[in-house]
């Protein structure tokens, strides 16, 4: 009779542990689905949208004929001084003078890139259809140092995630009391401290800015990591421990997207207004006019960062300070107080072992904020060519021009087929057909969403110098669908299978205390083969970021990356602890990520990370995705090669790894594991 207990037991524990796993794996799929979704509808159809456009002078046709095909907010201006005035405050996209002889187009390229090479070709076109003559005025330009503007949304990445972070380990460190006294002194100091290290990397370190922006960006930088951290600490006082998921929600998978780091009047409108009420939105308008607008219009993104600054403070206040004092009062007692959470014992030995583990959490966040400053910043701030393969059919003056200024890998090819052949096989980026009398430039806009815009505009200058004829045209073996006419959804939905795949590691080792077990290859492979469903489901169907007929090719595609990743993070997590959550993240994010070359192609991305790719997963894992989508499978035997390595030797290690080293239960917290394991890459 002694051992029935025992022997019921064992049920009902293997069915608690069955929930567990459940509502585990169920939370990874949320959050993945939520992020996949946010991320590909917010940044998929980047076209203008009620942009602030101004226009001076009579009413010009070409005006009206380019405002019907894009979606502009037209302000009359008395005169054209005005007009390029409030483009110099940053209040506008670009202008249309249309007083005199000549037209004039103002073109604002630190308002946005992608804005400026939509409307000028855009208007350029409608100009020489209506038979008008328009010059083309620059005013702003971007730094050479950030030559498509994503300096910004660079920027963005390690201030916000250094916020978020240091709240959430200054909380744990904290034995889950999120509004301690000195609270907001620490978390202020660390988001001075983390603000100096960001702006020394990206400024003198990388040379992404002019050392003259040090200054003027460093207490923008403070404000953001203190709003976001400080509105962080204050949600986690409000709600407890899911504060930390909720935050990580809100400011980074709801946040992060809306932020509209390529121009905020780009995105559709619903995410535009629900931008506007988190930090990320106003970290990136206040970063962009303070880097290029001289500071002007700043009003509201401050207005809105200091919101979040000061009423996180309050709350953090009236629960560590105010609250207990008032309780201590009423009871007219020193040991009043005790009813509020103050967590350990205050002995001496206490004390220290605090300072030490808090110390040490905002070390590591210091250390995260660094690495994502050098990575990001480094891999993608002034993405330039380097050997872009390019195919010759036939010889022209224009060709060895065009190479003076972009550097180009050449393959001679025997006629215009033989070329685009190569093309459909996703092994040029485009080909110069010339027959002596005429040129065509041919690009492939499924390739890259950079390297048409560069290649037409480095041969039409050569063509221009060479006194030749240039035509530009577009060839794609799949052509681009319709809601991603940019080639951005792969590298869009890549993120989400990534950090799926850690992610449901890291939760299933929280639920289970162990980070590998009797079936846990099993558990995360049946994850992975639902995860890469529900976010080609979501992608293919829901968002149509890609041709339909490619729905079932995708989803083992999707399924074979998450299972990457997450096998490697259960090695790491059974080497490691609880620390190789973080190494994952390194590895993955911070390594994998930049230096998988994405929409803008591996030929732009410099030396050191077009080397290291190739031996990390998200490489081979964008260019399987990709290639499957738009090129038929072409050119994917590497990297489905490298992915089955991976996820081969992964599954072996994993089990002589459980077989041989034993280990200790680790306490469950899925919020919190898991929104530690989210933040990150959230905001391309």
């Amino acid at each position: 009779m002694a051992e029935q207990p025992a022997q019921t037991a064992s049920p009902a524990r293997g069915r608690s542990v069955a929930v567990k796993t459940g509502f585990a794996l169920g939370l990874v799929l949320f959050v993945q689905a939520l992020l996949a979704l946010c991320l590909v509808s917010a940044q998929q159809l980047l076209v203008p949208r009620n942009m602030p456009f101004g226009v001076s002078g009579p009413p010009s046709p070409v005006v009206a004929e380019a405002a019907s095909k894009v979606g502009l907010d037209l302000t009359f201006y008395a005169s054209a001084s005005a007009l390029t005035d409030a483009a110099d405050r940053g209040e506008l996209y670009g202008g249309y003078v249309s007083d005199g002889p000549q037209d004039t187009l103002i073109v604002v390229p630190a308002k946005s890139f992608f804005a400026q090479t939509e409307l000028e070709p855009l208007f350029l076109d409608a100009a020489h259809k209506l038979g008008r003559p328009v010059t083309v005025q620059t005013l702003k330009p971007l730094a050479p140092s950030d030559p498509v503007g994503a300096v910004t949304s660079l920027l963005l990445l390690p201030v916000l995630i250094g916020g978020y972070l240091a709240a959430v380990l200054v909380y744990k460190a904290s034995h889950g009391i999120a509004a301690a006294p000195w609270r907001v002194a620490i978390l202020v100091g660390y988001a001075l401290v983390g603000a100096v290290l960001t702006d020394l990397i990206a400024g003198p370190g990388i040379g992404a800015y002019s050392s003259s922006h040090f200054w003027p960006l460093l207490p923008v930088f403070w404000l953001i990591t203190s709003a976001v951290a400080l509105a962080a600490a204050a949600l986690q006082a409000l709600v407890g421990k899911i504060g930390t998921l909720l935050v990580a929600m809100l400011f980074i998978l709801i946040g992060g997207p809306a932020a509209g780091g390529s121009g905020t009047f780009l995105l559709p409108v619903y995410w535009r207004n629900i931008g506007v009420i988190f930090p990320p939105q106003s970290a990136v308008t206040l970063i962009n006019h303070v880097l290029y607008f001289d500071g002007s219009d700043i009003t509201t993104p401050l207005i809105v960062l200091f919101i979040y600054a000061i009423a996180g403070a309050a709350v953090i206040g009236w629960f560590g300070r105010i609250r207990p004092a008032r309780a201590a009062a009423r009871a007219d007692g020193p040991d009043a107080g005790a009813s509020a959470p103050t967590g350990p014992a205050k002995t001496p030995a206490n004390r220290r072992r605090a300072l030490v583990g808090m110390l040490v959490a905002l070390g590591v966040c210091a250390v995260m904020q660094c690495l994502f400053a050098i990575t990001y910043m480094s891999a993608s701030h002034a993405p330039k060519a380097d050997n872009l393969p390019l195919g010759a059919v036939g010889s022209s003056p224009v060709l060895a021009a065009a190479e003076k200024n972009i550097s180009l890998k050449v393959t001679q090819y025997q006629d215009e087929a033989a070329a685009k052949a190569a093309m459909d096989q996703a092994k040029i980026f485009g080909a110069l057909v010339s027959t002596g009398s005429s040129n065509t430039l041919i690009v492939v806009p499924t390739m890259s969403d950079l390297a048409p815009l560069d290649l037409a505009l480095r041969f039409e200058e050569a063509a221009k110098a060479t006194g030749q004829t240039l035509k530009v045209q577009e060839y794609a073996p799949t052509p681009l669908a319709a809601k991603d006419p940019f080639g951005l959804v792969q590298g869009l939905m890549l993120v989400p299978l990534l950090i799926g795949g850690y992610m449901s590691s890291t939760l299933l080792m929280t639920i289970t205390g162990r980070a590998a077990g009797r079936w846990r290859a099993a558990q995360l492979a049946a994850f992975a083969l639902v995860s890469g469903l529900v976010i080609d489901l979501i992608v293919c169907y829901w968002l149509q970021g890609f041709p339909s007929n490619k729905f079932w090719i995708t989803w083992p595609v999707c399924s074979l990356i998450v299972a990457v990743v997450a096998f490697v993070a259960a090695i790491l997590q059974k080497l490691l602890g609880a620390v190789g959550t973080l190494v994952t993240v390194i590895v993955i994010i911070l390594l994998g990520n930049p230096s998988s070359g994405g929409a803008t192609g591996v030929p732009y991305l410099p030396a050191f990370w077009r080397d290291l790719g190739p031996f990390l997963p998200p490489r081979s894992a964008y260019t399987l995705l990709h290639r499957t989508i738009y090129f038929n499978g072409h050119g994917t035997t590497q990297a489905l090669i490298t992915l089955l390595v991976y996820l081969g030797l992964a599954a072996a290690i994993l089990i002589v790894l459980d077989q041989l080293r034993p280990e200790a239960p680790v306490p469950a917290d899925a919020s919190q594991a898991a929104a530690m394991a989210v933040p990150i890459g959230a905001t391309p």
